[in-house]
């Protein structure tokens, strides 16, 4: 059974930076895709980032130029770096993994911005 679990969430001020980590149980390079949704109060889960196997990588309008996206395979971690931070991206933050038809997630870690 395959495991992510995230980490590195917690309370800031606006414009601080955090990171993301996601922590699989195994090989990410098995992935054909991994990556950051978040859900907000009375909002859909949408899509933050995503990292595919050869490296490209994907963005939601609303974080591009402050998110970034990468992964250690060695480390077989996917994280999420936020930077200057808004209210707006306070969420809980879901990581993901696709392979396939196959699709996991993990049980999210929570973002809020706060002054």
């Amino acid at each position: 059974q395959v495991q992510l679990v995230e980490s590195g969430g917690g309370l800031v001020q606006p414009g601080k930076s955090l990171r993301l980590a996601c922590a699989a149980s195994g090989s990410i390079s098995l992935f054909n895709v991994m990556g950051w949704y978040r859900q907000a109060p009375g909002k859909q889960r949408e899509l933050v980032a995503e990292i595919y196997s050869g490296g490209f990588t994907n963005y939601a309008d609303a974080v591009k130029g402050r998110f970034t996206i990468s992964k250690d395979n060695a480390k077989n971690t996917v994280y999420l770096q936020m930077n200057s931070l808004k209210p707006e991206d306070t969420a809980i933050y879901y990581c993901y993994a696709f392979r396939g038809p196959n699709q996991y997630w993990g049980q999210g870690t929570q973002v809020t911005v706060s002054a």
